[in-house]
């Protein structure tokens, strides 16, 4: 049975799929065997080594949970300021005034180019030199910022995009009833964008939640990975056991973000389609520009 993306397979093909489907599932298995034998002969897989994790607390509360604490935290902040602040200079970025529209194009531009970990060193000296915040609490603000102004320059470009990725007759018949350009783009472009651009936003909240690895990495920022590092010279040189720990968190949280999209994105599809409702001539009235109520009403 053929379809329009594609056409059936024939028996050859078929033969040959299931050919390369065992192959690489044998590949797979004696990858697998190989890691797993190696670490046995290592010794990475002896119980000692794992035992602080499955037997005790000492280290969830003295390692692991501050770090993932502070991981939480940090990306947290980030993603509070970093999204409506990417979304201001998207939408900044299509003003009509030359005067709004470049300013906001060279910020993003510049900061989008600038690697965040050079935007969290200058963090930590500008906090150093010109504030008043206490040394325990520079790394965590260093971390912020270069958050900040990295991921909210890439949202600003995701935003921009997902508005552009828009029909131009949903602007065009949202001014044809009188809508005044900044109800255009709350009202018809940003409600209809969002959607599209959930996924991408999804992606750059994860980048956010890994990037404050950075922090621990150079700035001391005493975030989960650098925990775990610290974590598994206390416990006997446990290296593989701590970042494998360390590893599954990151995935359940990475994990939890997009199912949480995939979620949101399918009750908004939903939503909209599910919606029926018909705008009324006192509606487009209120709506419309102050000049045009009177010609609105008449028409009707």
């Amino acid at each position: 049975m053929s379809s329009v993306l594609y056409d059936a397979q024939g028996p050859r093909a078929k033969r040959r799929n299931i050919l390369y489907t065992v192959v690489f599932s044998a590949a797979a298995l004696a990858l697998l065997w190989w890691v797993f034998s190696t670490l046995n002969d290592k010794g990475q897989l002896e119980w000692v080594l794992w035992k602080p994790f499955f037997t005790g607390t000492e280290a969830w509360s003295t390692y692991i949970w501050p770090g993932l604490k502070n991981t939480l935290e940090a990306a947290a902040i980030s993603m509070v300021i970093a999204l409506p602040l990417g979304a201001v200079f998207g939408i900044a970025r299509l003003s009509d005034h030359v005067w709004i529209r470049v300013p906001a194009a060279i910020v993003v531009e510049f900061f989008r180019a600038i690697p965040v970990l050079v935007l969290m060193i200058f963090g930590l000296a500008l906090f150093a030199e010109y504030t008043d915040v206490s040394s325990d609490d520079r790394p965590l603000y260093a971390v912020v910022t270069g958050l900040v102004l990295y991921n909210a320059s890439v949202l600003a470009e995701i935003v921009r995009a997902g508005i552009l990725s828009l029909p131009r007759g949903q602007s065009e018949a949202a001014q044809a009833i009188g809508l005044r350009k900044n109800q255009v783009m709350r009202l018809i472009l940003l409600p209809q964008a969002v959607t599209a651009m959930l996924p991408a936003i999804v992606s750059q909240l994860v980048v956010i939640v890994k990037d404050t690895a950075l922090g621990g990495a150079v700035l001391t920022f005493s975030e989960l990975l650098s925990s775990a590092n610290t974590m598994s010279g206390y416990y006997g040189a446990n290296v593989i056991a701590s970042f494998t720990v360390v590893a599954v968190i990151y995935i359940g949280i990475n994990f939890s973000l997009t199912s949480f999209a995939s979620w949101l994105e399918g009750r908004l599809r939903r939503g909209k389609k599910s919606t029926g409702a018909v705008v009324g001539a006192d509606a487009v009235a209120e709506l419309a520009a102050p000049g045009e109520h009177e010609d609105v009403q008449k028409t009707t």
